[in-house]
């Protein structure tokens, strides 16, 4: 069993590509209406906004800058940015950064380890214990953090918002062997291998298949 810790601010200042690999085997625990789930996280993606770093990520949500969608991006660290996805799923970032400077890792896999009966009475759907939390929206769901009830919590400090907490906690020391590839899903170049910016535990069975987002095939081979 890998030991974990509290994470800390100091931790998550980092530009978002160098948090995310960090991120892998931490635990998000949630409390929501007093039930309360842990993931393991396996698999992660950076995005950096506009201005965060060397070269700039048309695959942000905060590429543009600054709108009332992605202000929590550019807030203080370890805060969540939980966004809507095609309208249905609440999908559940970790902001990085100095606050001012926008960037988040999206937690897009990971497995149940305390809380399953919670899991499954709000994922009926999972046909097995691997899909519970195997995609950026079911872990979503399976944590019960809701956009836009619960976008801006701080999962730090465990302050309550909107009837729900959220806990983060890192491993002692990072994982060896973590692996490195394009973004799934995400359209055009930003989704290729130009931007490896996904990271997951190789081998894990909640880690989700690639796939190419709208246009990103053509421009991988372009």
């Amino acid at each position: 069993m890998v030991s974990v810790r509290p994470a800390l601010a100091a931790d998550l200042v980092a530009f978002p590509l160098e948090v995310a690999p960090r991120l892998l085997g931490a635990h998000l625990t949630t409390v929501v209406a007093g039930e309360s789930v842990t993931v393991r996280i396996t698999e992660v993606e950076a995005y950096h906004g506009r201005g965060t770093g060397d070269e700039p990520d048309p695959g942000s949500h905060a590429r543009m800058g600054p709108t009332p969608r992605n202000a929590t991006m550019w807030g203080p660290p370890g805060h969540l940015y939980v966004y809507l996805s095609h309208g249905i799923h609440s999908c559940v970032n970790v902001v990085c950064g100095p606050e001012g400077v926008a960037g988040g890792v999206l937690l897009r896999a990971g497995e149940v380890i305390a809380g399953a009966d919670v899991a499954w009475a709000r994922r009926p759907a999972a046909r097995v214990g691997r899909d519970l939390a195997r995609g950026p929206g079911r872990l979503g769901s399976t944590v019960g953090l809701r956009h836009a009830l619960h976008d801006g919590i701080d999962a730090l400090a465990g302050a309550e918002l909107n009837g729900a907490i959220a806990r983060l906690e890192l491993t002692a020391a990072p994982l060896d062997g973590v692996a490195s590839g394009p973004r799934v899903g995400v359209a055009g170049v930003a989704g290729t291998a130009a931007f490896p910016w996904r990271f997951w535990i190789p081998g894990d069975e909640t880690v989700s298949p690639f796939r190419w987002g709208r246009g990103a095939r053509e421009a991988a081979y372009e």
